[in-house]
Parts: structure tokens; C-alpha cells; sequence
């Protein structure tokens, strides 16, 4: 990306036959069309020259650019565009910033001309009076031999943008090779759904006196673009706006400030106050190249997990790049250097060739008086709970039947409810989930046990939620989502509030504070009008919240607390789905909070489901029943029930944050609305009306399944005859409640039939376990066998079949030391592969024993600690898996406890005997893809022998990561599924985050096999295999 070479696009005008004046503005559009398809490619010129010309632009004419094809690799030219520039002026001289705002209009009416003409193919990669890109798929080295242009030495610019990357969570293309027309991004924005959602809400509130027909620009994030291509988009938008650049890199990609706020100037506090207030973050880590013509900037985001560094030289020349060396300088020519930390940026106004550093441009931008007003219309409203009494809702009989009606059971009060009250924090169990999806359960299921949790892994890091505790913020701003081209916000009143979750107080106190500014929409339908089903009923929500908002309701409170005999409660999740699906949809969001009183609402994952589908805040006021009964009978000790619902509340907060840390998102505006979740059960037309967006690879239950559900719970509440609640049997097995594939019964049958050696036994073990009710994807799988069958010489001996074979990556630690030999020892005698896990491993054990046999662990774990890891412990292996994330806890770090760390486990650790151990969520080493191929390529180096394998964790988009750790030259990808064992984690983790790994090495092979990738890579998985056929 650099600057326009007037002198060199003059002769090219020349060329064509015409001739420039001295004063006109010369303009070039850089651009992609279809290379095949003749017809098209003149329907896109056609297009292009009709929207010029009808907006007071004179057109010069269409060039050829010269290209070298012969340095592309096959798939690069097979999808190589036909790339032309087309030269033109202004008919009427204008201000550049007036004409670069001109030109953006254009290109946004050709973009959406081409799109209605369902042409393919077509892409603007630049059009400007200012700059020019040149940009394709090529390698690095090779810019200028696949553009000759570049050689010209008329190419003279005052700045220069470069980027090389490969493609890690898009599939590769022309039109996304980077730079973008504003900015160059290195890293991904761990925040994308949720600001591509609340985009299409601020879309429909965009008004600016600049353009006339605001609809023009719209929609402002094209379907299918990558996260950097949308985060360029609204830089675009902002900065054509009016606004500076400096100040728009801010706006989106605020340094993290609130947990500093009594040590950073006033000025920057209100200006924070007010850009938070405005739009969303979009977080990730980032480092990022910028350009509108007039700023240039280097930046990086709240975490600064990508590196930027730069170099200022006597000659006044700024260098700034993710590698110190990127650019050869003399040592002697240089003045300063310097890296530009966690939410900084420096910058140079090119007209004025001044540099500004952080402080510099902070303290410019945060004159603006507007800031100062904003914050002094700020009610922060945490500061009126001080001293609230909490209360309770119901009990006795009226409580029961409410907490059956929700599916709340006993051991949800016992196993979940209880450590977040008595400890603060969330109940933590050990080994995997070993029952069936909630589509595949015979007993009821609360609506979040068919959303699954997302997570980072590889392209981007997961954030540690104790120890970075300090970028990361539950602050929920309450009131209208303003204009975000416009600056009036500093008239209107907002309210803040340090976290979503609201005690029944606490709740009350907010809107007392709000006034009468609210409506309260019921959420419950009469059970015996045979007219009522929930479809209709969700309508009725979706009308009344949207009639509501029209009738100037600035908060709008879905409530459930009318469930009785009479009333059967909606699904809360659905329903506040449905009203932020209908408001998004109707551009009536930006203007309304959502607030949720929920009886369903227990543990941390169905928080963050509401919240992740649109919720602002959430009371939970059946849960603080279930506090208030348990308290009334003095289980809590000699908590007040105050300390209980306070306590309760932190749990929740730390869970959510923990949830958030696992996507790599900072906060919770940016995590609202997102829906990073995949479906898992839920019909695809459910999710499409009620949860766009939002992944379901398997299809499953809909409205009517909901319903009959629902209704049937609600009958077994209300009987009459309710003593007590279920059993409940999701957390460990009980008689009588859920299904759990490890029983009493065939786990003694099993271990009977190895301790005597008995086949026979074993194939009974394995028919019950083959033939019980469906509790995996794969049981719903059948062979499609053949008429005839093969001989059995024919088929791959034992032998062979036995080296697939793999042990689980347990460290010693999580197993006893002779548990931990024990496997090595059986793997190795029968040709597999045991892995020793993160803990390290005695280098004794490489040498066999006096019998023969080897305790040796054939594969060697590198974690994010690197426990043990040494180049000893590297080279005692056939394989090192470097583990990304682990199935019963993925995006989450571990911690051994202090008691644990025994002399023994601190020797092979490289640790001190009684110090706690910490595996940090992420590999400080492996924030990007880029990353990994290098550790993969150091592995490589200190034990060639060695295969390389990666460990990731079935998800949504596991594909494209996986084609992106085959091209960092890992030689083995396993999948992990959802249900691995682990030695502690979240109990919420270990049932709701992850996939089965059905999906995701279905999707793994896929992807690969579509990229010609699949050769390169074995493909590995576990988790619950139990069986043959399994």
C-alpha cells in the first residue's frame, strides 16, 4: 500500500490517448475481475463506468496492469483474477478529504450494483486521489516480480504498507490478501461475531450530514469477509466519516484502562467513558498497519500479544514492523528504538511530518470537550447497591414446583449451587462427560445444554482470567447505543454497572433508578388454551417488545416469574433470541436494553448463553430462592443471606469471565450478542430465526420439540404430588436419573475381563456398550456392509492395527507413577504409543528393563508450562505432541496444587517440591499460526527422527485451523472430543465446551482433503472410545 505515483499513472493516461491538466485530481481504482468469463468482465467495467460518470467523474480509461503469472503456484493461478486499472478525475476540482469521501461512496454503490447483479469475481482491492495497492496471493519475495510496476522508480511514496501472512481461518483468495484498504492486520479478532452483530444494529441507525443517502454505504460488512476485511470496513466508515484515524483505532481497539482508571489522566477517562459507549471493542490480539492518505499508524490492541516494534533514524525515516530486522538499518543512523505496548500506537501526520507517540496523541485527542460532558451525565449505579437488603421470592411448595418446572434438580443444588455460595467459585469435578447430548437424553434438559462453548486455539490465544485479570471488564453500560458517526451522545444519560448479573436488589434498585423508562414483557403462556402454542407466543414477544420500543421504552424486562399451574414458562434463551433477532432485524436494538429475570438460570454456562444472545443483564431470581431455602436451614454456616446471594454473584462473575478468556475476548460488550457458540441438537431453521449466526452442524429439536417438552415438564411439576425434586444424575451417575455409558456394572465387567484374561466376557462388555441407548453421534452411525466379505488374509493383520492404537496423555501427576509405567509399558508390547503428557518423565525409563520390556512413552507432550521439557526428554521419543488444548477443559490452563508437587513430581517438573504449578491457557510462545510452525520447525531441528503432532479440540471451524497447522508441517493432527478426562476442571467446562469429535474430525478430513493437504497429515482423535466400533 503506498502512495499514488501521479508522475507514472500521467503517462499511462497518455498511453490511452488522452492528456491531464496541471490541475486535475488524478484518481486509480485498483481492480479484480472474472478472468474467464469475458461477458462479465464487461458487465463489471460497465457497471464501474456508469456509477463514475453518474457522479461527476471523468473517465481517462481502463489499463492492463502487467503481470508475471509464471511466479504463482498452481492454485494462485488457477484462481488469478484479470487485474485492471481504471484511471479517472473529478469533472469539478474538490478538497481531497471531500473526494476521497466521494470516491468511498462509488465504491460502495458498484459493490452493491455487482452484488445485485450476482456477478462473481469482482473486487475493488483499492480506488483513491491518495494511494494505490498492489496485493495478491504470491510469496513475499515475489511482490515485485509478479508486479513490475514496482520497479518504476516514478513509484515514490512517503509511506509504504507490507504484509505477508497465510490464510489460517478463511480460505484463501485474492480479494483477502492483505493490505485492506485501510489498514494491514497481523493476528484475528477474537471478538468478530459479536461485532459483526451489533454492526447490523448500528447500521440502521447511521446518519451523518456528509451523506445524503446514508443507504448507500450500506451494508457496510460484506458476507463472507475475513475478520481483518470487516475490521478494515468500519475504519473505513469511521474515518470517511470525519473522524481521525488516531481517534478511530481507539474507538475500536481501546487500550485496557477501567482497572487503571485512578492512574491515568481525567482527560483520558472521560474520552475512554465515552468511546466504550459508543461501539464495541474489537479485540483480539492485533497488531496493526494504518493509512486514510493524510495519518499513518502502527498499533496494537488491549493485550498486546502481537509484536510491534520500531526504529526512528537521523534521516527521519519510521520504521515499524512485528520484526526488528524486517528493514536493514545502519547502527550509527539510528535515534531511537522502541516496542509499542498493549494498547498503544504511534503515528505520523504526513502532511504536517510530525510523529506522534502514545502519549502524544492521547493528550491531543482528549481535548475534545464533549468527553468531559459525557462524563459528568454518567451514572454509575454499582454505587447505589451499597447497603441493599436482599429478599426472597417464594418457598415451600410454590418454590419446589417452580425449581422442577425449570429442570433444577438436587444434585444442581448439591454440586453446583453450593460451592459457588459457599466458596465463590464454580464447582470443579475431574475425568470427562461420559453422558448423551442433551438431543440424545430421555429426561429433561434446559435449553443452554444444546449450546456448546467456543474457543481459542492456535490462531489465537486464549487469556488467562486470574492472572490478566486486569485487561478484562464485566462493566455493562445500560442505555441507547448512539449514532456512531455522529457526537451527541454527550446530552444523552447512561448508566453503568460493574457486572450483568443483578441480585433481586439489586434488580429492583436499577429500575427504580430508570424510572418509569421501562416495559416488562411476560414470558409464560396459558397451559390449557389449546389455541396458544410457542410459536405463536414468541411472535407476541417479539410484537410487544418491538411496539414497546417504538412507544419510546429505553429498557425492555423479559420475565418468567408468572410460572404456576396456570402458566408454563418460555425458555428464556429462546425467548431472548427471539427479541434481539426481531430488534437487530427491525433496527430497533440500539435503542433498548434487555433484561432478563429468569427462574432457569443456575450456573455459569446458561449466563453466558443469555448474555452471548443478546441479554444485558440477568437476574436470577430462582437461584437466590434456592439460596435463601438452603440458607433458612443453615447450610451456609453463618453466612447472612446477603453474603450468600454476594458470594454467589462473584462465582458467576469469575465464571463469565473465564468463559470470555477462553475465546480471547477482553469484554463483556464485545462478548454480548455473539453467539460463540455451536448448536448441538438444535434444528437449523430454529437457529436460523431465532440465533443467526450461530453454528449447528447437527440438526435436531425445533419450536414444536421444545414445546412438547416444556409442557410436559410443566405437568410433572404442577401434579400435585411433588415431595421432592429429581435426582438429577447429569454430574454422576444416580438410579433413576440421567444415562452415563461408564456404569458400576460394565466398567466391573470390563475390568474382570482384562484381570482373567477373558475374550469372552469382554465381547459381552462390548455388545451392552455397542447396544445401549444412543448416548454418542457415532451410535446413530451404522456399516454399510458389503454382500460379500473380504478373506480375512486380506484384511490388515493385528499386528498392524495395534500400532494405531494410542494411550491417553495423563501425566504422572494426574496418574501414579506406576499407573503412568504401567501404560508405557503394555503400549510399547503391543506396538503403540503411550504419551507421557505435560508432566515430564524420568529419563531412567528409556532404558529398557532387565525383562525386555520399555517404559519408555513413545510420544512426549510439550505444554503450555513446558514441564520436563528438555532436549534429553525431546530426544527420547518417536513423537512430540505439542498440546494445544485438552477436551475436558479446552482454552483453560491448569494448576497443581502446592500439597501435590511432590519431591518426585518437582524433580521431573524441573520444580520445587511444595510450590504450586501453573499451565498457563495459553503457549506464551504460539500466538498465531506463524508461531507454531516455528516451534514445529525448532522440534524439528533438535530431534529430526522425530514426528511433530499437534493436539486441538473438536470445534466449529476446526477445519481451516487444521489445514493451517498442516501447513506450519506438523506431521500428526489429533482431534480431542469434548469428552476427554482430566485431573480438575470447571464443571461447566467439562460439560458444555468443546464438540464430539465425530464433527470435528469429520470436518478436519474435509477441509484438508479440499486444501490437498490430507496426504501430509495423519489424522489422529479420542475421547470416550470404548469399543471396536467405536
Amino acid at each position: 500500500h503506498i502512495e499514488l505515483s501521479k508522475d507514472f499513472f500521467e503517462e499511462q493516461i497518455k498511453i490511452t490517448g488522452h492528456h491531464t491538466h496541471k490541475n486535475d485530481q488524478l484518481c486509480v481504482g485498483m481492480i479484480f475481475l472474472p478472468r474467464n468469463d469475458y461477458g462479465a468482465q464487461e458487465a463489471c467495467r460497465t457497471i464501474v463506468e456508469h456509477e463514475l460518470l453518474s457522479n461527476n467523474f471523468y473517465i481517462f480509461g481502463w489499463r492492463h496492469v502487467p503481470v508475471k503469472a509464471k511466479v504463482l503456484g498452481i492454485k494462485a493461478n488457477d484462481t488469478r483474477p484479470e487485474i485492471e486499472q481504471i484511471l479517472f478525475s473529478p469533472i469539478v476540482k474538490t478538497g481531497s478529504e471531500e473526494l476521497e469521501k466521494n470516491i468511498y461512496i462509488v465504491r460502495k454503490k458498484i459493490e452493491k450494483k455487482i452484488t445485485q447483479s450476482q456477478l462473481k469475481d469482482f473486487y475493488i482491492s483499492s480506488i483513491s486521489s491518495r494511494s494505490i495497492i498492489y496485493k495478491g496471493m504470491f510469496l513475499a519475495e515475489h511482490l515485485s516480480d509478479f508486479y513490475p510496476d514496482l520497479l518504476d522508480k516514478r513509484f515514490v511514496s512517503r509511506f509504504s504498507i507490507f504484509h505477508q501472512r497465510y490464510s489460517t481461518n478463511t480460505f484463501p483468495s485474492w480479494e483477502l490478501a492483505q493490505p485492506f484498504r485501510i489498514l494491514a492486520h497481523n493476528g484475528e479478532i477474537n471478538t468478530l461475531k459479536g461485532n459483526v452483530n451489533w454492526m447490523k444494529t448500528h447500521e440502521q441507525g447511521l446518519e451523518s450530514d456528509l451523506y445524503p443517502n446514508i443507504e448507500d454505504l450500506k451494508p457496510i460488512l460484506k458476507s463472507g469477509s475475513s475478520d481483518t476485511a470487516c475490521l478494515d470496513a468500519v475504519f473505513e466508515l469511521l474515518t470517511r466519516s470525519g473522524r481521525l484515524l488516531p481517534l478511530v483505532k481507539m474507538m475500536l481497539m481501546p487500550e485496557a484502562w477501567s482497572k487503571r482508571s485512578k492512574i491515568i489522566p481525567q482527560a483520558y477517562r472521560d474520552m475512554y467513558n465515552y468511546l466504550n459507549s459508543v461501539i464495541e471493542p474489537w479485540d483480539g490480539p492485533a497488531a496493526i498497519a494504518a493509512t486514510d492518505g493524510n495519518w499513518i499508524l502502527a498499533a496494537t490492541d488491549r493485550n498486546g500479544l502481537r509484536p510491534l516494534r520500531y526504529t526512528i533514524t537521523k534521516d527521519k525515516i519510521l520504521f515499524a514492523g512485528s520484526e526488528t530486522g524486517m528493514v536493514p538499518v545502519q547502527e550509527e543512523n539510528i535515534i531511537y528504538r522502541g516496542r509499542v505496548g498493549p494498547g498503544q500506537m504511534i503515528a505520523v501526520n504526513l502532511d504536517e511530518g510530525v510523529y506522534y507517540n502514545d502519549k502524544k496523541i492521547k493528550d491531543f485527542l482528549s481535548k475534545n470537550p464533549i468527553y468531559k460532558k459525557f462524563s459528568q451525565n454518567l451514572i454509575e449505579i454499582s454505587k447505589k447497591f451499597n447497603n441493599l437488603e436482599e429478599f426472597n421470592l417464594s418457598e415451600g411448595d410454590e418454590l419446589r414446583q417452580k425449581q422442577y418446572a425449570a429442570g433444577i434438580s438436587i444434585e444442581d443444588l448439591e454440586m453446583i449451587l453450593h460451592p459457588m455460595v459457599e466458596d465463590k467459585k464454580e464447582a470443579v469435578g475431574s475425568m470427562g462427560d461420559d453422558t448423551p447430548a442433551a438431543v440424545l437424553s430421555d429426561i429433561y434438559r434446559p435449553l443452554s445444554h444444546f449450546f456448546r462453548q467456543n474457543f481459542s486455539q492456535v490462531t489465537n490465544p486464549p487469556i488467562d482470567s486470574l492472572r490478566e485479570n486486569r485487561v478484562m471488564s464485566l462493566n455493562t453500560r445500560i442505555g441507547n447505543l448512539q449514532n456512531i458517526l455522529g457526537e451527541d451522545l454527550f446530552n444523552k444519560k447512561s448508566y453503568l454497572l460493574e457486572s450483568p448479573v443483578l441480585s433481586n436488589a439489586q434488580f429492583k434498585k436499577l429500575f427504580e433508578v430508570l424510572n418509569d423508562e421501562y416495559r416488562e414483557i411476560d414470558c409464560t403462556f396459558d397451559a390449557e388454551d389449546s389455541e396458544i402454542n410457542l410459536k405463536k407466543e414468541l411472535k407476541r414477544i417479539q410484537t410487544e417488545a418491538e411496539i414497546a420500543v417504538r412507544e419510546g421504552a429505553k429498557h425492555i424486562i423479559l420475565t418468567d416469574e408468572k410460572i404456576s399451574a396456570k402458566k408454563i414458562g418460555i425458555p428464556i434463551i429462546l425467548a431472548t433470541g427471539a427479541v434481539q433477532t426481531h430488534l437487530v432485524n427491525h433496527g430497533l436494538r440500539k435503542f433498548t436494553s434487555l433484561n432478563i429475570k429468569s427462574a432457569e438460570c443456575l450456573d455459569v454456562h446458561y449466563f453466558a448463553v443469555l448474555i452471548g444472545v443478546g441479554a444485558t443483564t440477568v437476574n436470577p431470581y430462582l437461584a437466590f430462592d434456592c439460596i435463601y431455602q438452603r440458607y433458612q436451614k443453615k447450610i451456609f454456616g453463618k453466612l447472612t443471606f446477603t453474603e450468600c446471594v454476594s458470594n454467589y454473584i462473584k462465582a458467576v462473575n469469575d465464571g463469565l469471565l473465564k468463559v470470555m478468556s477462553k475465546l480471547g475476548i477482553s469484554v463483556i460488550s464485545s462478548y454480548r450478542g455473539g453467539l460463540n457458540f455451536s448448536g448441538l441438537g438444535l434444528s437449523r431453521a430454529l437457529v436460523a430465526e431465532y440465533f443467526p449466526g450461530m453454528y449447528s452442524k447437527i440438526s435436531g429439536i425445533g419450536v414444536s420439540g421444545i414445546e412438547k417438552m416444556i409442557r410436559t415438564q410443566h405437568q410433572k411439576a404442577f401434579r400435585g404430588n411433588v415431595i421432592s425434586l429429581p435426582i438429577g444424575g447429569f454430574y454422576k451417575f444416580r438410579k433413576g436419573g440421567e444415562q452415563h455409558s461408564n456404569q458400576a456394572m460394565t466398567m466391573h465387567m470390563l475390568q474382570t475381563a482384562v484381570a482373567t484374561d477373558s475374550y469372552d466376557l469382554y465381547k459381552k462388555y462390548s455388545k451392552i456398550i455397542n447396544e445401549q441407548h444412543p448416548l454418542n453421534l457415532r451410535d446413530l452411525l451404522d456399516f454399510n456392509l458389503i454382500k460379500k466379505p473380504i478373506l480375512i488374509e486380506e484384511v490388515e493383520s493385528i499386528t498392524n492395527i495395534r500400532k494405531r492404537f494410542g494411550s491417553g496423555s495423563m501425566s504422572l501427576g494426574a496418574l501414579s507413577k506406576e499407573a503412568h509405567e504401567t501404560l508405557a509399558i503394555a503400549m510399547n508390547r503391543i506396538g503403540g504409543a503411550s504419551c507421557s503428557g505435560e508432566g515430564g518423565e524420568d529419563a531412567r525409563r528409556a532404558i529398557p528393563k532387565e525383562n525386555g520390556d520399555n517404559a519408555n512413552s513413545r510420544v512426549k507432550q510439550i505444554a503450555s508450562a513446558r514441564f520436563g521439557v528438555t532436549a534429553e526428554y525431546l530426544n527420547n521419543c518417536d513423537e512430540i505432541e505439542i498440546k494445544i488444548s485438552q477436551g475436558a477443559k479446552p482454552g483453560e490452563g491448569g494448576q497443581l496444587p502446592g500439597f501435590k508437587v511432590t519431591a518426585e513430581i518437582a524433580t521431573l517438573r524441573h520444580s520445587t517440591p511444595g510450590v504450586t504449578l501453573i499451565s498457563p491457557p495459553p503457549h506464551h510462545d504460539i500466538y498465531s499460526i506463524e508461531d507454531l510452525s516455528q516451534l514445529i520447525y525448532d522440534l524439528k531441528q533438535i530431534n529430526p527422527k522425530a514426528k511433530i503432532g499437534v493436539k486441538l479440540v473438536s470445534s466449529t471451524g476446526i477445519g481451516t485451523i487444521a489445514a493451517g497447522v498442516a501447513k506450519a508441517k506438523a506431521d500428526v493432527i489429533l482431534i480431542s472430543g469434548h469428552s476427554g478426562g482430566t485431573g480438575a476442571s470447571p464443571l461447566t467446562s467439562v460439560k458444555y465446551a468443546g464438540l464430539p469429535w465425530e464433527i470435528g474430525l469429520t470436518e478436519a478430513n474435509q477441509i484438508l482433503t479440499l486444501n490437498g493437504l490430507r496426504h501430509e497429515v495423519i489424522l489422529r482423535t479420542d475421547g470416550g472410545i470404548k469399543t471396536g466400533r467405536d
